[in-house]
């Protein structure tokens, strides 16, 4: 792929909107001029060519850089039949700009003209922003301003699924990695638990992720989740959260040692309700282990239980799609996600991944999850969108009134500040519009050979706060 810019310095614009039609490797160059407020685009690929046109309102950046967008935008579309319902909105937070519409006064029917005119969003992708937005502002309001989240990172799994990108180690390979970096998460517990005392915030939530956090022996686990209630103040906590997301690793012992230190919310992900399929992405549980996980949590009283679906995975169509998410609701979830297939060249499957990313059977899958939620009572709460899904679609979150997740609406709409302890780790620092991130080593022996190296960084946090009290 291949890029001329003339006139303006939003290449990275003009990426986001190639990627979205077409791959690095194809024979493609673009060329993107902007003059005053008109942007023109002309596109060769191979012996094909065609040209787009867009016109800006305003002089406003923001405007301008749309109008870039959508010239290479209506030029791609001529040369390409990739499905595109989000138009030009490529950010992970499509649900954010409508909610931010709602702030300043701005009437739904004008949101959903902006959405749709200004980011070319399909009418019933605009129409989804919309009701996640209103969703999260009522969820909003009831967050204290003086708060901060907690995730717990624990990159281990049992295997490593063909789907995944995420720096995660196998246990069946790397079991001696464990308690070297649950003794180093230990320190950043109690290393955080000070900044959080000094700054005088309240812990609002905690989310202990990977990786499978129940991947691990859950006396370890437990010895983790009792370090941070003993360094943490948890009084005014309003929500624990621990993915369960393989069904394999999810034990008696281990669901009622997360009901008894007080863990209300836990995720249990089977992906798919189909054996071939969970097979043929090394997935290593059972439907039957799907089956027992649900009723081991329902039985220990866990209060909300949220189970992950992907749409897109090989092989499946739109009445499995169908056949899992009755299944599920069987189960009785309070929450159910519904993701579509993603890709990082560091995943297995990406060559399958390729041929399959201009199916448009994976918008039905999406389509008929969403309807039956729905019809189920089940209403969305939460949206984010990531490059390189199949056809260009979005990960939604559903939940029954009362059990959506905090965190999860938190960390989508940057409003609350998240201390992120443990390998792959993102902490965020929010002050009104201005945001900045902390990483942690992605790598679980890298993070504990340099836990030193991030306790001093986890500074960075207090020296951001101190001063804005």
């Amino acid at each position: 792929m291949e890029i001329i810019i003339t006139g303006h310095e939003a290449e990275n614009g003009v990426r986001q909107i190639m990627q979205l039609f077409f791959s690095l490797s194809d024979n493609v160059q673009v060329e993107s001029c902007l003059e005053g407020r008109r942007a023109q685009a002309k596109i060769t690929l191979g012996e094909k060519c065609a040209t787009g046109e867009a016109f800006s309102d305003s002089d406003e950046k923001l405007y301008i850089t749309n109008a870039i967008k959508k010239s290479v935008f209506y030029a791609a579309k001529k040369l390409s039949d990739m499905p595109t319902p989000w138009g030009i909105s490529t950010g992970i937070r499509p649900a954010k700009g409508a909610r931010l519409l709602f702030d300043k006064g701005v009437s739904e029917d004008d949101v959903k003209s902006h959405l749709k005119n200004e980011y070319l969003m399909e009418d019933s992708k605009a129409s989804l922003a919309i009701e996640v937005a209103k969703k999260e502002a009522g969820i909003l309001k009831s967050m204290d301003k003086n708060s901060v989240s907690i995730y717990v990172g624990i990159p281990f799994c049992p295997s490593r699924c063909s789907y995944c990108s995420f720096i995660s180690q196998a246990t069946e390979h790397n079991n001696k990695y464990v308690e070297p970096y649950v003794d180093a998460v230990l320190k950043e517990i109690e290393y955080t638990g000070k900044i959080i005392k000094e700054l005088g915030m309240k812990a609002d939530t905690v989310y202990f992720g990977g990786g499978t956090p129940t991947a691990i022996n859950p006396g370890l686990l437990k010895k983790l989740i009792c370090s941070l209630k003993d360094n943490v103040d948890l009084s005014h906590l309003r929500e624990f959260t621990v993915e369960a997301g393989r069904p394999d690793t999810f034990s008696k012992e281990m669901v009622e040692m997360l009901k008894a230190e007080n863990v209300g919310r836990i995720s249990i992900n089977p992906q798919s309700m189909h054996q071939k399929t969970l097979n043929t992405v090394g997935r290593k549980h059972s439907v039957e282990d799907v089956e027992r996980a649900f009723y081991l949590a329902h039985e220990a009283g866990i209060e909300s239980i949220n189970a992950d679906l992907i749409a897109g995975l090989p092989g499946e169509d739109s009445f499995m799609m169908e056949e899992t998410v009755n299944k599920i609701l069987s189960f009785e979830p309070d929450a159910v996600t519904v993701h579509t297939l993603y890709m990082k060249r560091a995943a297995n499957l990406i060559d399958e991944f390729e041929k399959l990313r201009f199916t448009k059977n994976v918008a039905t899958m999406v389509d008929t999850a969403i309807a039956m939620l729905k019809s189920a009572m089940f209403l969305p709460y939460y949206m984010y969108k990531q490059r390189n899904t199949l056809g260009n679609l979005e990960n939604i979150g559903f939940a029954k009134e009362g059990h959506e997740s905090l965190y999860n609406v938190y960390i989508m709409e940057e409003v609350q500040p998240i201390l992120a302890i443990g390998a792959g780790g993102s902490t965020k620092m929010v002050h009104n519009q201005e945001i900045e991130r902390v990483f942690n080593p992605k790598d679980a022996a890298d993070y504990t050979m340099r836990i030193d190296e991030v306790l001093k960084r986890k500074n960075l946090f207090y020296e951001f706060y101190k001063g804005r009290k």
